[in-house]
């Protein structure tokens, strides 16, 4: 029952994402918009002062290298622009089916692994591959938003 409430949440996350992306691209991207929300996202980290969340050694190396699989497709599907001497983030069809993609990859790995890991650890797992697929992408971001800032002090 939790496993399917916890996936009826992410859903509900990806449309949000979906729909805070197609808006953020309406407007210039700043250096603030694309660092804060791995900031913001870090205080989840809190959960592991919660001995049910913790994981082993092994759960946190799968769970990052996941995450930074996924993060790659992200990266691939953020690209920035200039239109009237401002950066934004450019529209891709592609990342809105590449985070539906990743939303049901996650939610069938999440299915698959209920019945053998704990629901405490689980939820630690998903964390941490949530954090390393956004963290890399954030950062591939942010460089990229620098090299045009460059461009545009340069013209």
């Amino acid at each position: 029952m939790v496993v399917i409430a916890s996936s009826i949440g992410a859903i509900g996350m990806a449309i949000l994402a979906m729909f805070v992306r197609m808006k953020a691209a309406k407007k210039p991207a700043t250096a603030r918009k694309i660092i804060l929300p791995p900031v913001f996202m870090s205080t989840g980290a809190l959960m592991f002062v919660v001995p049910m969340f913790r994981v082993t050694y092994l759960e946190l190396f799968e769970a990052m290298a996941v995450g930074l699989v996924f993060s790659i497709l992200l990266i691939k599907t953020s690209k920035f622009e200039i239109r009237e001497n401002e950066i934004y983030l450019k529209r891709s069809r592609a990342f809105v089916f590449i985070l539906f993609g990743l939303l049901v990859l996650r939610i069938i790995l999440k299915l698959l692994l209920s019945s053998s890991i704990d629901y405490g650890e689980l939820s630690g797992m998903f964390f941490i591959l949530a954090f390393s697929m956004i963290l890399p992408w954030r950062i591939a971001m942010y460089l990229q938003f620098r090299r045009f800032q460059e461009k545009l002090t340069k013209l």
